[in-house]
């Protein structure tokens, strides 16, 4: 069974895109980290709210957190977060132990001052590869609210496709229900396989 904390440490670090360095999250990073994620077009979109420091500072310092975690640079300055969750497939119970670790979950955030330069098409771009080429891995997918438009349009960039539509399935923090989608790609399909 890959676990995500396992899968992770075994792989090289960091990578190199063409602009981008991909590399595990410290906790030196954790203030940079926080002031991306704490503007609010940013915080709208992400699943726990970033406005305390310190409840930031915990939560992304628990080891499973932790190792999934890779923070993103360019030129040396830290501009966003990106995340594989090395996961179980769902399976009946005979085959369960094939169905360990062969996917992951892929998550992302940018800060807004760098968008529209395609840095967010390039990392996840690398964190496919990465999922596919070193761990070895049959599925990767990505969830989002549906009104969040720049996430979903990426996800279709990279070559994911749209596997649901949910109606009114996430409740968001301002108490409204919301669409969500779900984006996936399998090893066999993924463009640069």
């Amino acid at each position: 069974m890959i676990t995500c904390m396992r899968a992770m440490s075994e792989l090289e670090w960091p990578k190199q895109t063409e602009r981008l360095r991909l590399r595990p999250t410290v906790e030196a990073d954790l203030d940079a980290l926080w002031a991306i994620r704490r503007q609010e077009s940013v915080g709208r979109w992400m699943t726990e709210s970033s406005q305390d420091r310190d409840a930031f500072h915990a939560r992304l310092m628990v080891p499973d957190h932790l190792a999934k975690t890779i923070t993103l640079e360019l030129e040396g300055r830290i501009i966003g977060d990106l995340m594989i969750a090395v996961e179980d497939a769902w399976s009946q119970g005979e085959v369960r132990d094939q169905a360990r670790g062969v996917q992951a979950e892929l998550g992302w955030c940018l800060d807004p001052a760098v968008e529209g330069h395609g840095y967010g098409t390039e990392a996840a771009t690398e964190l496919i590869r990465i999922c596919f080429a070193e761990l070895g891995l049959r599925r990767v997918t990505a969830a989002c609210f549906a009104d969040n438009e720049p996430s979903w349009r990426l996800m279709e960039r990279i070559g994911m496709r749209r596997e649901a539509h949910n109606v009114a399935d996430s409740l968001h923090r301002d108490g409204r229900w919301l669409d969500g989608f779900v984006y996936a790609v399998l090893h066999d399909e993924w463009p640069a396989s």
